[in-house]
């Protein structure tokens, strides 16, 4: 997703595999099928949309780091017994710039 998610465009496997091996040059370099699988599998969890129009497929995140963070947030706190806790737990943890950020945020909305 990393990969993805640092480039506007739709990267094929084979792009996805050289990117990683750049990145990871001290490792061993990852096979196109396991790359293909992890695509595929990010596929059926929504995570990935692929083209199927032009050969090789080419795959894009469907959502952006930002995006995909808030969502796990809501996941989170869905779970939480006490949403209000978990949010004050969260909002009492969260450094001054954080908060100002929060704070101007709040604002934001309900000015709408």
């Amino acid at each position: 997703m990393e990969q993805l998610w640092a480039t506007d465009a739709a990267l094929t496997a084979n792009e996805l595999r050289d990117a990683l091996a750049l990145r990871d040059s001290a490792e061993r370099a990852v096979a196109t099928t396991t790359v293909l699988t992890v695509l595929s599998r990010l596929e059926r969890k929504g995570f990935v949309s692929r083209s199927r129009d032009v050969r090789p497929h080419r795959y894009r995140a469907l959502l952006s780091r930002e995006e995909h963070t808030a969502e796990l947030m809501h996941e989170v706190l869905d779970r939480a017994s006490d949403r209000d806790a978990a949010l004050a737990r969260f909002v009492g943890t969260a450094s001054a710039g954080e908060a100002a950020t929060l704070r101007r945020l709040l604002d934001e909305i309900t000015r709408g």
